[in-house]
């Protein structure tokens, strides 16, 4: 989306500014540290290791960023056509019915590799589906995408309720879950490939969902930057006015960019229920709609800053999981409390150190120092 703000170098805009903004939210959750007696160096020590320490801790580490790469890029995409999405959570979580039924259905008779598209376009459909309805209301009827998609999320979480635990729930069973997926449901590991580096994996989740999330970033790359379609969702974003102007359907953009929003949230299902957990069970979202809020903003709404973001945030939830472990002063409560502090900085404060940065960078123009403006040709 556009800022009010003069034009930056790219490597300031997309790297520098985030990167002071990580700096001073790390300083303050350092001094939060303090504040309950323990060391802030050896805290943000024991938070990289546990993240990054060993070919276990990076693999977990991984496939919580790839929820998020997920939910991030779902969100810079309604960014981009000016629309706040903040349904990502109930859109992957409504998404997970598109994920069990395939597996539920193709499990048994189908390998991994042909189930595993199927769930694709199945958790893509209905999450896709889900957002349609807040987008048409925003487009046809008025109403603010922001209330509609908070209000899905808990209309979502209520649907799950009752399909686990009066539609899909195995009749012998207590825990409100689908049965266990059988091998064509489930998605291989990657652990291989950290394990072909040297470094040693015993259990952890990262599965081929990764490479996904990875060529899902390329797409949303391609998609805004590269196609026409793409074009009129930057311009609408930018200028609604100008968008009419140019004939560019307000209500098409809205309802088409919610739709890809929504898509792209409903594949994070993917991840947990076919790569984790091989069935579906209550909550298995845990906060990553919400959270890729703060990676959409922390990347400038890019897949190339929404892909390092996510691994960021998966660092936290990971390193985070063995700081409070290894410091039982610090709670996992403070570690939400670094994480807020983080999406503050990189979200909500994203601006505070913009204009110090630009008038250092006016200080240090040509002109500024004498220079004369090299001419352009002309008569």
């Amino acid at each position: 989306m556009s800022t009010p703000y003069a034009k930056l170098p790219g490597w300031a805009d997309y790297g520098l500014i985030p990167l002071i903004n990580l700096l001073v939210a790390f300083i303050m959750a350092g001094l939060v540290v303090l504040l309950v007696g323990e060391n802030p160096l050896r805290a943000a020590v024991i938070l990289v290791d546990g993240a990054f320490g060993s070919g276990q801790n990076i693999a977990y580490t991984l496939y919580y960023a790839t929820n998020f790469i997920f939910t991030g890029l779902a969100v810079a995409v309604a960014f981009h056509a000016g629309l706040f999405n903040i349904g990502g959570e109930g859109q992957a979580y409504i998404a997970g019915l598109g994920v069990s039924l395939v597996a539920l259905a193709f499990d048994s008779v189908l390998p991994w590799w042909l189930t595993f598209p199927l769930a694709i376009a199945g958790a893509a459909l209905v999450g896709a589906l889900w957002a349609l309805i807040p987008a048409y209301l925003q487009a046809k009827r008025g109403s603010h995408i922001v209330i509609t998609t908070i209000m899905f999320n808990f209309i979502a979480a209520s649907v799950m309720v009752y399909m686990l635990v009066n539609v899909l729930k195995p009749a012998a069973e207590q825990a409100p879950q689908t049965r266990q997926f059988l091998d064509g449901g489930q998605l291989p590991k990657l652990n291989f490939i950290l394990e072909a580096l040297g470094l040693s994996v015993r259990s952890a989740p990262l599965n081929i969902s990764f490479l996904l999330a990875l060529v899902m970033a390329v797409f949303v790359w391609a998609l805004i930057w590269r196609t026409r379609l793409g074009y009129e969702i930057r311009t609408f974003g930018f200028s609604p006015k100008a968008a009419r102007y140019a004939g560019i359907s307000e209500s098409r953009i809205t309802i088409i960019a919610m739709m890809i929003s929504g898509g792209l949230a409903g594949m994070m299902a993917l991840n947990p229920i076919m790569g984790d957990q091989h069935h579906m069970a209550l909550d298995f979202v845990a906060g990553a709609g919400f959270v890729g809020i703060a990676v959409a903003l922390m990347g400038r709404s890019h897949p190339i800053g929404i892909v390092p973001a996510a691994i960021l945030f998966g660092m936290l939830y990971q390193g985070g999981a063995e700081l409070a472990f290894e410091m039982p002063n610090i709670s996992r409560d403070m570690i939400v409390i670094i994480q807020g502090l983080v999406i503050l900085f990189a979200g909500a404060l994203e601006h505070m150190f913009r204009p110090t940065i630009q008038t250092l960078f006016a200080s240090l123009s040509p002109r500024s120092m004498g220079i004369p403006a090299a001419k352009t040709g002309g008569a």
